[in-house]
C-alpha cells in the first residue's frame, strides 16, 4: 500500500510538470513572473527528542530521505513572492546502540506530504524565505534491532500523530546555466508538533534544493 501510495503521487506530480512546468507568465512587469519548478532532492533529517534530547545528542545519526514535489513562484508586489509548494518527502531519525531511549539501534521514519506556504523577499540575485508548513504522515516505519514494523498512527502508547505543523526559513539564490534559470535554496524546516503520544519526537529537516526551469 506505501508502495502504490508514493508511486502515485509521484507520476501525479510529474504529470502536471509536463502539462505545466516551464511557463513563465507575465504579471505586468518585465521583472515580475510567475514560475512553476518541478524537484527532486536529497534530504537530510533528523529527530528532536525534547527534555531527552541533550542525553541523546551523542547517539543520535541523521536519516538521508528524497524531496519531490512542485514548487510556484509568484509575484505579489515589487521584490516580493509568494512560494506555495506541495511535495513528498522522506524524513525521520535514527539512534546508535546502546542508547537511553530504546537501547537497540533504533531508525523512525516518515513518509509524509508537505504543504508549505513561504514569502520570499527578492535581494538582487539573492532571496530569504520564511513561512509556515502543514504536514501529513500518510505513514511510517520504525526498525528496532533489525526488525522492521509499521507506525501505528493511534491514540496510544507508542503511535504517532499524522498532522504536524512547522516553520521553515532559509535563503538562496537565482542565477542562469546556459540561458536557463536555476534556483539554489537552502531551507531549515523545524517541526513544532511533538508527533509521539508518549514522548517527545519533532521532525527536523534540511533541504538543499535545485531548481532548473527554462
Amino acid at each position: 500500500m506505501k508502495n502504490l501510495v508514493q508511486t502515485g503521487l509521484v507520476l501525479g506530480m510529474i504529470f502536471l510538470y509536463t502539462n505545466l512546468s516551464g511557463q513563465s507568465l507575465s504579471t505586468g512587469s518585465a521583472e515580475q513572473k510567475t514560475y512553476l519548478d518541478f524537484f527532486i532532492s536529497a534530504v537530510g533529517t533528523n529527530l528532536n527528542y525534547g527534555s531527552s534530547n541533550s542525553t541523546l545528542a551523542d547517539y543520535k545519526k541523521s536519516a538521508q530521505g528524497i524531496q519531490v514535489g512542485l514548487s510556484l513562484q509568484t509575484s505579489i508586489a515589487p521584490n516580493l513572492s509568494l512560494v506555495p509548494e506541495l511535495s513528498f518527502i522522506m524524513r525521520g531519525g535514527k539512534l546508535k546502540v546502546n542508547n537511553p531511549y530504546v537501547q537497540d539501534e533504533y531508525t523512525l521514519r516518515f513518509y509524509t506530504v508537505e504543504i508549505p506556504v513561504l514569502v520570499r523577499v527578492h535581494l538582487g540575485k539573492f532571496h530569504l524565505n520564511a513561512g509556515p508548513a502543514l504536514d501529513y504522515n500518510f505513514t511510517g516505519t520504525q526498525k528496532l534491532d533489525g526488525s522492521t514494523t509499521h507506525l501505528s498512527f493511534d491514540n496510544e502508547i507508542g503511535g504517532f500523530k499524522r498532522l504536524e505543523t512547522g516553520i521553515q526559513f532559509g535563503g538562496g539564490l537565482t542565477f542562469k546555466i546556459k540561458q536557463k534559470r536555476a534556483v539554489l535554496d537552502i531551507r531549515y524546516c523545524y517541526g513544532l508538533t511533538n508527533v509521539s503520544y508518549d514522548k517527545e519526537v519533532y521532525n527536523r529537516s534540511l533541504l538543499i534544493r535545485l531548481n532548473i526551469s527554462k
